[in-house]
């Protein structure tokens, strides 16, 4: 059934905020969920793409807020946890205790051995990144700026928009 992934979103979506998760404004398939458990701090994203959920979580026990949130989906729909993700929509993913690694490795061979049989040309740039070279230190700037209360600088929305 060609609907099936949609219908189950016009299900899922209202489930999840009725249990408290917000949908982001920038990706209505994003959702977080912040709660303090145990007086431990606990998050969730809940990334909806089609059918599949691909959840992130600060914490895992049995009384966590993952383990509830899985448990509640579990109640509900016949889903089941398919364990780490190491890909999803051509993006490898890799986790260790305080980080998440996306990279697009394999799909970008893919796309060079499909368009570019010949290899890469000598005129390509290797590692150049479509972003001012001083685009780190300006955001540094401006989260430092932000933090002590001031207005960031305005151009630096401006510079990265124009690259």
């Amino acid at each position: 059934m060609a609907q099936a992934g949609r219908r189950w979103q016009r299900s899922l979506f209202p489930w999840l905020t009725s249990w408290g998760v917000k949908q982001s404004h920038s990706d209505p398939c994003v959702f977080t969920c912040e709660r303090t458990i145990d007086d431990v701090p606990q998050t969730i994203i809940i990334g909806c793409y089609v059918d599949d959920l691909f959840v992130l979580y600060s914490n895992d026990g049995p009384s966590s807020l993952y383990s509830t949130l899985t448990t509640a989906l579990a109640s509900r729909w016949n889903v089941e946890d398919e364990g780490p993700v190491s890909d999803l929509l051509n993006v490898d993913i890799a986790t260790d205790a305080d980080c998440v690694l996306l990279k697009q490795e394999k799909y970008i061979s893919q796309l060079v051995d499909s368009y570019l049989p010949e290899g890469i040309p000598s005129s390509f740039h290797k590692n150049h990144a479509p972003a001012a070279d001083d685009l780190p230190l300006r955001v540094d700037e401006a989260l430092h700026a932000k933090e002590q209360g001031a207005t960031p600088d305005p151009t630096l929305r401006a510079t990265y928009q124009s690259l």
